[in-house]
């Protein structure tokens, strides 16, 4: 019974059935739109060709992306703290009520011949209702609150694993059921209505099934042997009493880790924004097979990173964790600015194996500076910061694309390096303060 209730505590299956359902509309959507638009701009597309129906796709998705990216400024921090004082299945049934009808719309566009203008309607009751942002912040609370502290950093890791492995399942189902099913059915329809009821689940199973652990349980409490917390064997109870007192946050650390995530999401944003229309020009020129395997490399990161802080997480640090995924990265994306052949780019996407690890270990790192109550209001303050960096970054680096191709088509990818070098700095600095809060700490004992 006792292990009935503890997997009731897992939010994993929410992660996972919510981000093939994404997968699925990421998919019909790009294909409805594209679809739209070939029907209703026959008669412009026969004079001016493609180029005018990619336009009219791009337009759609700047604004589309605009506006599901800002809303959720307006009512992420309030469900965020609403989650916190009352129940964290608050911020995560609400955003995903939202993500349910916002798909419906979508379905319902295609049945009954709507303009598609309706889904900019759609993005902005998504965003309105906490979006992506409240969603995945209030998923890392929860991963948090479920963790002791030891092992925090491996538990959230773990969630970005099922994240990735079915994002990658769920891309490549969405592409053959559209595929089986678009000429007996209306365009997208099948893969929108699998959309809609792995939502309509994952919403149900929030409601009725998911037990949130409480914040200070006996999963949360914290490991000795970890290497962030280490105390003597042999040490009073007094002192290890002493360790657990109410917590008192660090500024310093805290504005240190916000700096470096929203750096480091500056540089991945940005690089991997332009990434797409690197591989399609010359000298790469892929077509869909490689663009494939290209989405599929990406999605390896998740598992060798997952991999890296199983075994990292035994020996380091988490920020000397952070140091090493940063370093992965930015050396991968150094290499990235001067692939010309199809091996380079593999080797670089190689090199990137630890990319992954620097986010959901600075959650890990924030979590331990406040109490379980706080996590909300802490991951979607973080969230928000990531969200409004990517809004802003895939338009600069895009623009920066355009204006450095004819000279240096990997200008981007070196500006994206000398990014991710900044983001070493403020996790040294917390690296150097926790080091001397701890010889504190041991002389205090001592």
């Amino acid at each position: 019974m006792a292990g009935v209730t503890e997997m009731r505590t897992w939010i994993e299956p929410v992660v996972a059935g919510a981000q093939l359902a994404s997968s699925f509309y990421d998919t019909g959507l790009l294909l409805v739109v594209n679809n739209y638009y070939n029907r209703t701009n026959a008669s412009t597309l026969a004079h001016s060709g493609e180029v005018a129906q990619q336009k009219a796709v791009s337009n759609f998705y700047i604004i589309y992306n605009l506006i599901q990216g800002l809303t959720p400024l307006v009512s992420a921090y309030g469900l965020a703290k609403l989650g916190d004082m009352k129940s964290r299945k608050i911020s995560i049934c609400v955003p995903l009520t939202g993500y349910l009808l916002s798909r419906i719309l979508l379905l319902l566009m295609i049945l009954l011949a709507w303009p598609i203008e309706v889904m900019y309607g759609g993005a902005a009751f998504h965003g309105l209702t906490g979006g992506f942002t409240t969603y995945w912040g209030s998923v890392m609370a929860v991963g948090s609150q479920g963790s002791s502290e030891g092992k925090r950093s491996l538990r959230l890791i773990a969630i970005e694993l099922i994240y990735g492995i079915a994002g990658f399942v769920g891309s490549i189902a969405s592409g053959h059921l559209f595929t089986i099913f678009h000429l007996n059915y209306q365009h997208g329809t099948v893969l929108i209505s699998c959309s809609v009821a792995l939502y309509a689940f994952c919403l149900i199973y929030s409601l009725l099934v998911l037990r949130v652990p409480k914040p200070g349980g006996p999963a949360a409490s914290t490991d000795r042997d970890h290497p962030d917390n280490k105390l003597a064997d042999g040490e009073e109870d007094s002192i290890f009493h002493e360790r657990h007192a109410p917590l008192v946050p660090s500024k310093l650390i805290i504005a240190m880790l916000f700096l470096a995530a929203i750096l480091y999401d500056l540089t991945v944003a940005g690089a991997m924004d332009v990434l797409p229309i690197f591989l399609l020009k010359e000298p790469l020129s892929w077509g869909p097979v490689y663009i494939g395997y290209a989405y599929a490399a990406g999605y390896m990161i998740y598992i060798t990173s997952f991999l890296g802080v199983l075994v990292f997480s035994r020996f380091l640090r988490d920020t000397t964790m952070i140091l090493i995924g940063i370093m992965s990265f930015s050396t991968g994306i150094f290499i990235m600015a001067f692939v010309q052949w199809t091996f380079l780019f593999f080797i670089a996407r190689a090199v990137m194996l630890f990319a992954l690890i620097p986010l959901p270990t600075i959650r890990s790192l924030l979590s331990k500076q406040v109490e379980g109550s706080s996590y909300g209001k802490m991951f979607v303050l973080l969230q928000l910061s990531l969200a409004i960096t990517a809004v802003v970054t895939g338009t600069v680096f895009n623009k920066i694309y355009q204006e450095t191709l004819t000279w240096f088509r990997g200008f981007c990818f070196l500006l994206s390096f000398g990014i991710a070098c900044l983001s070493l700095i403020p996790i040294s600095i917390v690296a150097f303060k926790q080091r001397v809060s701890s010889g504190s700490l041991e002389i205090l004992t001592n």
